[in-house]
């Protein structure tokens, strides 16, 4: 099969005929529809991510169809499916708690096993797929693999956004944009803030109330000011320094941060507020991915028309574009995400 592997960190990834994905007992073999392009994987390609090696197949927001499945599997050839990056063994205490997204026996396609950078991906432990509604293109599906589900548990399953609140969301990359998406679905008011002005453009076409650009002045002071007292959530959507402290800052008393944005590599240990914690008595809360099991409540809400993630998809590549689009990632990039849904091209 056709993959674009990681060889050389900073590099463009080389584009291979590699061996076919082999099928595991619990799991499925899809023939990838699409994959998106994701900044978690940037921080694989410029060596910071430290599971993701030379030789590593990255990808890890896909959608398929099943051209294998084990015999432990209940997929059915020909069936169209989802994954969440996180697959979680489903027999463990955590996952038994429903929480999968901290299994400790977690399967990591994209990171420390081959992804879906390729024509094919073997994933395991299948349990975790959704199957991929009829009216929903593989393009849109694979970009709610990382961004939006992790931006969806991020707002329900930690915070409680409740409608009327104020969001701000630093950073208006996938899971900022997913933020703002789904923060507008659920009542919440939202603030954003980046510094490309284009982005903040787009943000305000999606319904953000404000759109603050951090170069002007002092960021957590405005959104005091628009919020009268404070935003209730803040989510973090970079993973530096700068911003978290931003958003921090921001919340009014009793507010609750939110740090979705990986901090890895260089940006893993920060030198936070901890007096805006104290003081304001601050709730912080860590978020990565989602529970599978999560999945259908999201699905739902699309469903029905009840939100557009569509605006999130700004571009369709081919599998030679991915390298240019994870360089992308070392300067502020353009509004919404690439997808990529040729992998002959």
């Amino acid at each position: 099969m056709r993959a674009a592997v990681l060889r050389e960190y900073n590099a463009d990834l080389s584009l291979e005929e590699v061996p076919d994905p082999v099928c595991e007992a619990d799991g499925v073999v899809l023939k990838t529809l699409a994959c998106g392009v994701c900044r978690s994987d940037w921080h694989g390609w410029t060596g910071e991510h430290p599971r993701v090696k030379p030789g590593q197949i990255q990808g890890h927001e896909y959608c398929g169809e099943v051209v294998e499945a084990g015999p432990l599997s209940k997929w059915q050839k020909g069936d169209r499916l989802v994954a969440p990056f996180i697959l979680a063994c489903g027999t463990c205490f955590d996952c038994q708690s429903g929480h999968q997204h901290i299994c400790k026996s977690q399967r990591l396609p994209g990171f420390i096993e081959p992804g879906a950078f390729a024509e094919y991906v073997s994933v395991p432990f299948a349990h975790n797929l959704a199957r991929l509604p009829d009216d929903m293109t593989p393009v849109l599906a694979a970009g709610l693999g990382c961004r939006v589900t992790t931006a969806w548990h991020a707002l329900t399953g930690r915070a409680a956004v409740q409608a009327g609140e104020w969001l701000a969301v630093h950073g208006t990359g996938g899971i900022g944009l997913s933020a703002l998406i789904l923060g507008r679905a659920l009542g919440a008011r939202v603030i954003v803030v980046d510094v490309v002005p284009e982005k903040l453009s787009h943000a305000l076409g999606l319904g953000a109330e404000h759109a603050l650009d951090a170069r002007e002045g002092d960021v957590a002071a405005r959104i005091i000011e628009i919020t009268k007292g404070g935003a209730h959530i803040s989510l973090e959507a970079l993973g530096i320094e700068a911003t978290t402290n931003g958003s921090i800052e921001c919340l009014r008393p009793l507010g609750r941060h939110v740090q979705v944005g990986m901090p890895v590599g260089h940006t893993a240990h920060m030198q936070i507020n901890m007096n805006a914690v104290y003081m304001k008595n601050l709730a912080l809360y860590g978020t990565r991915g989602m529970p599978s099991w999560r999945y259908p409540s999201l699905l739902d809400l699309i469903q029905r028309g009840a939100v557009d993630m569509s605006p999130l998809i700004a571009r369709e590549i081919g599998l030679s574009g991915a390298s240019s689009e994870l360089r992308a990632f070392n300067g502020p990039t353009p509004p919404g995400v690439a997808v990529i849904s040729d992998f002959g091209a």
